[in-house]
């Protein structure tokens, strides 16, 4: 199980210096969409040439213009993008021809998509599933729970998964029991600790408990 930080609404500086600080427990770096949409694509090459030997994600959220969104994100650094798992299909293509053309990864954010929504997106094997409670969930109603919404489509062990939103320390157990996915995306409960340091480890060492 890898361990994502998510970077968002902080400067680039700020990005970096946090990830400085967790750099030895965390395994993907997030350049968060807030901080692309703040600061263009220096946020995403900034981060790849401090932590060249990082996992480098970039959360664009692509649902649109995906070829030239994707060529310019892989152009400058990262190694995965996200694309939204409503997109058309011929956006959804695009991104995966794109992806294989820079020998790159996808990532697709399942938010608000329907179950026979992913059970389109299952052909593509090669992409990583992203199940995600989104902020808005989490700030303005509350919501928490990942929960099982696509559970059952996505329990194919060959699938690789990742989760998203609101994850605490407290919360990984029963994520593990639900999903069980190969990545863990972590924000808040990191970049807002006392101790970012201190947090990462924390997290890192909970993973590697369930293992």
């Amino acid at each position: 199980m890898k361990l994502q930080l998510a970077l968002d609404r902080m400067t680039i500086a700020e990005a970096i210096e946090l990830t400085k600080q967790v750099e030895d427990s965390i395994d993907w770096v997030e350049v968060g969409t807030s901080l692309i949409k703040e600061f263009g694509m220096s946020s995403v090459k900034e981060l790849k040439q401090a932590f060249p030997n990082k996992v480098i994600v970039a959360d664009m959220k692509t649902i649109d213009n995906a070829r030239y969104e994707f060529e310019m994100t892989f152009e400058a650094g990262a190694d995965i993008a996200t694309v939204m798992g409503v997109s058309p299909f011929v956006t959804i293509d695009a991104c995966i021809e794109v992806a294989k053309r820079y020998n790159k990864l996808v990532m697709f954010d399942l938010l608000n998509t329907s179950k026979e929504q992913v059970c389109e997106l299952l052909k593509y094997n090669e992409a990583i599933f992203c199940a995600h409670v989104s902020k808005d969930e989490q700030e303005e109603s509350g919501a928490q729970n990942l929960g099982t919404k696509h559970g059952e489509l996505l329990s194919d062990p060959t699938l690789k998964l990742a989760a998203a939103g609101g994850i605490t320390l407290d919360s990984l157990e029963s994520l593990r029991k639900t999903l069980n996915p190969s990545v863990v995306i972590v924000g808040s409960a990191i970049t807002k600790a006392k101790n970012p340091s201190e947090a990462a480890v924390k997290f890192k060492q909970a993973i590697g408990q369930g293992e």
